[in-house]
């Protein structure tokens, strides 16, 4: 699950890869909550959704029911856990808490100005999640390093395969996949895991 970091960089020497034909993102959306849909409009048609949630009603409960809150933080994407977490203040890192609702956090300034495919991949990847706590497995508290979550690599896994499927090069998936949080091994862990090879 991506924590606060600033939004990835696009590098200079390559042009932006465009997202699956389809994917909306209103940039413009006001900081607060909102329904998923009202920020990613369309996102449940979309055939990585059918992916995802192969049934139509696992898909209307997921897209239909999930939240966004847009926050004026510079941070990427995290699902909102459903109570404070003591492990995770001692980081600096005070994340909003949805005790109710099912919401994804999102910083301004990646809905903004990150280029499409990355949050294309972002949103699916915390969706992933979502499924995931849903299926009653923990998100936060857990005993094993970042690589090596399986929740963290089922989502990891789920986006890159995405990502290939629309042609995606090495280059673009060692930069999504290079967070700042993760040591120099633990990267080099991390695509191996994904089946994507080092630079």
């Amino acid at each position: 699950m991506p924590k606060p970091q600033e939004p990835r960089a696009t590098g200079p020497e390559r042009l932006p890869t465009p997202a699956p034909t389809g994917f909306r993102v209103e940039r413009t959306t006001p900081l607060g909550r909102h329904p998923l849909l009202r920020v990613f409009p369309g996102l449940g048609a979309l055939a990585t959704a059918r992916r995802q949630a192969s049934s139509a009603a696992d898909r209307a409960k997921l897209y239909g029911t999930t939240e966004v809150e847009l926050v004026d933080e510079d941070l990427w994407m995290y699902v909102a856990p459903r109570t404070k977490l003591k492990s995770i203040r001692r980081r600096r890192f005070d994340p909003v808490v949805s005790p109710q609702a099912n919401c994804i956090v999102v910083g301004e300034s990646h809905l903004r100005t990150s280029e499409e495919l990355v949050l294309f991949m972002d949103i699916f990847h915390e969706l992933c999640h979502i499924q995931q706590r849903e299926r009653g497995e923990e998100l936060f508290d857990r005993p094993e390093s970042y690589v090596r979550r399986p929740t963290e690599l089922e989502a990891y896994r789920f986006v890159v395969a995405e990502a290939r499927r629309l042609r995606v090069d090495d280059a673009f998936l060692r930069e999504y996949l290079r967070v700042e949080w993760i040591t120099d091994e633990e990267f080099a862990e991390l695509l191996g895991a994904m089946g994507v090879p080092p630079a």
